[in-house]
């Protein structure tokens, strides 16, 4: 299962947050490292309190739903 760190970005839907993950790789010509973002839509418990910004570790979990892969496991700090 994959764990991955990330920022929220949205938390407009209910149960569903959207966290931005960042990954840094090098181009294989030009030897530049390049920062890469991808978003994905978690679900979360309903007794976390999250807020825009925070410092999050998600997990791979069956589909939740259509678009929904992954879940809040903790949340890292601010």
């Amino acid at each position: 299962m994959k764990n991955l760190q990330g920022v929220i970005s949205s938390l407009k839907s209910t149960k569903t947050a959207i966290v931005t993950v960042d990954r840094m790789w090098s181009h294989p010509l030009y030897k530049k490292s390049v920062i890469r973002s991808k978003k994905y839509a978690c679900d979360y418990a309903a007794d976390m309190t999250l807020a825009m910004g925070d410092h999050v570790e998600i997990q791979e979990t069956k589909p939740i739903s259509k678009t929904k892969r992954f879940k809040v496991v903790k949340v890292l700090g601010k």
